[in-house]
């Protein structure tokens, strides 16, 4: 099981999702992370990654505390957090 970590800021954008949350099924990489959130909140991904498959620019993506790519893998029992970046002067 995986265990998913998303900002507020965007769980606030789909009813009903979680800021925490475990998948039901296993995943091999982000981008099955990705593809789980968006079958119950359809609309995620297009939030999250851009055409190709890539994550967008302003999105940082870890698991278990280490950067990672859309194509990362995520073994079983892993946290992966999900950060917008934040910029400012």
């Amino acid at each position: 099981m995986t265990e998913v970590v998303l900002p507020r800021s965007l769980a606030a954008l789909f009813p009903g999702m979680p800021h925490r949350l475990t998948l039901e099924r296993d995943v091999a990489t982000v981008g099955d992370v990705i593809a789980q959130l968006d079958e119950r909140w359809h609309g995620v991904r297009d939030r999250l990654c851009e055409a190709g498959p890539a994550m967008r620019p302003f999105i940082n993506v870890y698991v278990d505390s280490e950067p990672a790519t859309y194509a990362t893998a995520v073994p079983a029992g892993s946290t992966v957090h999900v950060l917008p970046a934040v910029a400012g002067g």
